[in-house]
């Protein structure tokens, strides 16, 4: 067996890992792919034989491709909510495996994959690293060319932007999950009478994938006629800037984002997000209840 032939059965052992730790960073399993076959090829230029950790240089490697992509897509103000979520914005034809990536998206969580989204390049390397692949600071540290406090810290601020600040806002928010769960329930069920109780009798929706007039829907009843029936598809709860709001991420890819306003338990405003430089200045956070995911064709 040749070294080049040896060396590529080695780096095989350990794609599934590289394309783990890749797709978790990037979001996207296109420029997951790019910098794992980056890392292959950095592989192919040095003598492998002075690496005594060949799956921990090759972590490193791939996580520094990926700083250095996240920094780059960064500097585009190209990010996609992913920024997002994994080619958010692409069609079918450019995703390399539309099933392995449902599943990869499906096996990360949906909604972390939105919030990781929203993390700096520097958070998102730490927290993917530390707190999914268990890697101590004093590795992740050279990577990012910080200190090891400061690659805590960053860690810190990840976690603190991830799961929210729960503390001030758990009756608040348990009653907003109440009214949102209980609108797309309906929705999905048909239940028109349920979604009208929902809704404030003067409620406005905004639609930003609408022109004109249309863009905007006046009063519950009309609300719940453009709703009833119509199945949000993979939905799921999230905070959406501090309340309870809703994403849209069929197989990963953020459709839009429903952003609630409520008064006296009353759903009064709804605005449908869907433009990516919209939704990348939303703060969106994961929030911790089961939900049941609803997956028909129909979208509202």
């Amino acid at each position: 067996m040749s070294e080049q032939v040896w060396l590529a059965n080695i780096f095989e052992s350990h794609r599934k890992h590289l394309q783990a730790v890749a797709y978790r960073m990037l979001g996207s399993l296109n420029e997951a792919e790019d910098a794992v076959q980056e890392s292959w090829l950095r592989l192919s230029r040095v003598d492998a034989s002075s690496i005594e950790n060949m799956g921990g240089w090759l972590t490193t490697v791939v996580s520094r491709v990926c700083l250095d992509m996240l920094r780059s897509r960064k500097s585009r103000r190209e990010e996609s909510i992913e920024t997002q979520l994994p080619d958010a914005f692409t069609s079918q034809e450019n995703i390399i495996d539309p099933e392995q990536e449902a599943i990869l998206a499906d096996s990360v969580g949906i909604a972390l994959l939105v919030v990781l989204g929203n993390l700096n390049p520097a958070e998102r390397i730490t927290f993917v690293l530390h707190d999914v692949f268990a890697m101590p600071y004093n590795e992740i540290a050279p990577i990012l060319g910080k200190s090891e406090v400061a690659t805590r810290q960053l860690a810190s601020r990840a976690r603190h932007r991830i799961r929210g600040a729960k503390a001030m806002q758990e009756v608040d928010h348990a009653l907003q999950r109440d009214v949102v769960q209980a609108f797309l329930a309906a929705a999905h069920a048909g239940d028109f009478d349920t979604l009208v109780a929902a809704l404030d009798p003067h409620v406005i929706l905004r639609d930003d994938r609408q022109a004109g007039s249309s863009r905007v829907t006046r009063g519950a009843v009309s609300l719940a006629k453009q709703v009833s029936g119509r199945a949000q598809k993979a939905a799921q709860l999230a905070l959406v800037n501090g309340t309870v709001g809703i994403i849209v991420a069929p197989q990963g890819r953020l459709l839009y984002v429903l952003k609630f306003t409520m008064s006296h338990g009353k759903i009064t405003e709804v605005d449908l997000i869907s433009d990516p430089e919209r939704i990348s200045h939303l703060d969106l956070k994961v929030l911790n209840t089961d939900v049941p995911r609803y997956t028909d064709d129909d979208v509202v």
